[in-house]
């Protein structure tokens, strides 16, 4: 069962990297953007790693408060209830 949870996380956090690299190079283009709700869905079913790498990595959202604290406050919180369940 770990096995199989390590592995969504793994997949999930190559995602959210993958969609703040991918919401980056729209944003240059001045094309249509990922919405704001799905980056912070992804950061809270798991991926708030690959989110926060993605952010710095792509310099991406990182002078919106929200993105920056929000991220790091969702890991905390995730953190928290991974060692309680431990």
């Amino acid at each position: 069962m770990v096995g199989y949870f390590m592995f969504y996380l793994v997949i999930v956090n190559i995602v959210s990297f993958a969609i703040m690299g991918i919401d980056k190079s729209r944003a240059k283009r001045k094309a249509w953007r990922i919405p704001e709700r799905i980056l912070f869905l992804f950061a809270i079913i798991g991926g708030s790693i690959g989110s926060i790498l993605g952010m710095y990595y792509f310099r991406h959202k990182t002078k919106h408060p929200k993105f920056v604290f929000g991220y790091w406050i969702i890991l905390f919180i995730q953190f928290v209830i991974y060692f309680f369940f431990l």
